[in-house]
């Protein structure tokens, strides 16, 4: 089969149908993968850890009936996602041979709902920086260019679904871990409601700026994924706002005709780089020419930059108390991030909270007349692989160095969920994310919009096919 038409490739819901009608075997999906990961992984580097009975697994599969959701579908897991009896590294190099003894709730969810579990995909160290790169695996590359990042920290579960290893992925997002990936390798990621997707075990049961989430080739598979993952569960301390929501509907139904979009391109204040903007920019157009209104207001989030690097150190120290001084597990970018977090004030913590909470205000002020924010989900292309951020944004020095995060990080300040949808290519051909922000809780309707763009703004698949 030529790779054109290889089921590695098809969206995790056609897989789905051709599976439940037995046109298709979780055999015959599983060789697919494999196939790509054996074609393009040692370049890529996006799996790290390999499910070996993963073939042994779909041949028992195959004899049952079928039963569940994800019936068959591959899924790659994040190495920071505990996979019971399959190795998790959090890319430590003193986790390197570690083996959970039990599944992340996720996992067991995903499971009860008959995906198959692929294998890890690569990730930075615990999962800290938005590029991929760890001591124990190296770095992942961007499918679309393997000289340029995927970012991170979920930069291997969007390689591997670009290049057809997977059909879902799961991650997290602190300050954009699935949206810039996502963005950077043409597939769809969301941050959803804190707790939307159970997060757990982890260190913090009250966490509410890391959240749980996914990625797919399609707005609907994303649907797919929250429709079988968004659960209440009691191991978890913050639980999904709405109960069951059925987000396949909404999207099939598409986005409503009476929608009302906003668009800011800049709403950080760091700037944007015009080839990431002019996409995003064209596909707004679209929009209000299909007949959206769509407001331009004026909406300046720059004072959660600093509050996010406060708020991100309260996390960090928290999730990484009982190790925050063994720089051997943590690596030298988290010991360093640690250590500029230690010397953080109480007032500085205080001050921080207070901008949540008035961001909170402002945006709740903005959504009494809109439905969805729309911006470019980040200020700049994809780089080269080896460097650890941008130094310049739109030609300007960045200030502090994980500036180049805010058009996302300022929006995990806000609480408010994120999608980040592909838009177009730039003129180096690589994809560009639109970023869809939405009322917690209405993550269905960001992807019903989201699926309308993909069909409004297809960008094909990478070159590596």
């Amino acid at each position: 089969m030529s790779a054109e038409d290889s089921p590695a490739f098809w969206p995790a819901c056609r897989l789905r149908q051709h599976l439940r009608d037995r046109t298709l075997s979780p055999v015959d999906v599983a060789e697919a993968c494999l196939e790509q990961i054996t074609r393009h992984n040692p370049v890529l580097n996006a799996v790290v850890t390999l499910n070996d009975r993963l073939l042994d697994e779909a041949r028992a599969l195959a004899q049952e009936p079928v039963q569940g959701m994800l019936y068959g579908l591959p899924v790659g897991l994040k190495d920071t996602t505990d996979t019971r009896g399959l190795r998790t590294t959090f890319g430590s190099v003193a986790l390197k041979n570690n083996t959970p003894a039990r599944d992340a709730l996720v996992v067991r969810h995903l499971k009860a709902q008959g995906a198959l579990v692929l294998g890890k995909t690569n990730t930075s160290t615990f999962a800290a920086g938005a590029v991929t790169w760890n001591a124990v695996f190296g770095h992942t590359r961007n499918p679309w260019n393997t000289a340029l990042t995927p970012g991170g920290s979920t930069g291997g579960g969007a390689a591997a679904l670009a290049a057809g290893m997977v059909a879902l992925a799961d991650g997290t997002d602190l300050g954009g871990s699935l949206r810039i990936p996502a963005a950077f390798c043409g597939v769809v990621g969301i941050r959803p409601t804190a707790g939307q997707v159970p997060m757990y075990p982890t260190p913090d049961v009250w966490d509410t700026l890391s959240v749980a989430g996914g990625m797919g080739r399609t707005a609907e598979d994303v649907a797919l994924f929250l429709q079988t993952t968004a659960l209440s569960a009691p191991e978890c301390a913050v639980n999904p706002p709405n109960g069951r929501i059925d987000y396949l509907t909404a999207v099939h139904q598409g986005p409503r005709a009476d929608l009302r979009l906003a668009w800011c391109p800049d709403p950080s204040g760091i700037g944007i780089e015009s080839d990431v903007l002019n996409p995003c920019l064209e596909t707004v157009r679209q929009l209000n020419r299909e007949g959206w209104s769509v407001e331009e207001p004026v909406l300046d989030l720059s004072e959660a930059r600093e509050a996010f690097a406060v708020l991100r150190g309260h996390h960090l120290l928290a999730v990484h108390y009982d190790r925050h001084h063994d720089t051997r597990a943590l690596g030298p970018h988290l010991s360093g991030n640690l250590r500029e977090a230690e010397r953080i004030t109480s007032l500085e913590t205080a001050a921080a909270v207070r901008v949540r909470s008035r961001l909170w205000e402002r945006m709740r002020t903005l959504f009494r007349r809109i439905d969805c924010l729309i911006t470019p989900t980040t200020a700049v292309a994809p780089f080269p692989v080896e460097a650890p951020y941008p130094d310049r944004i739109d030609g300007r020095t960045m200030e502090k160095y994980y500036d180049w995060l805010a058009p996302t990080s300022v929006f995990s300040v806000t609480g408010y969920p994120a999608v980040s949808v592909p838009c177009g290519l730039d003129a180096r051909q690589m994809p560009t994310g639109l970023q869809l922000i939405g009322c917690p809780g209405e993550e269905a309707g960001l992807l019903a919009l989201a699926q309308h763009i993909q069909q409004l703004r297809p960008i094909g698949r990478p070159p590596c096919d």
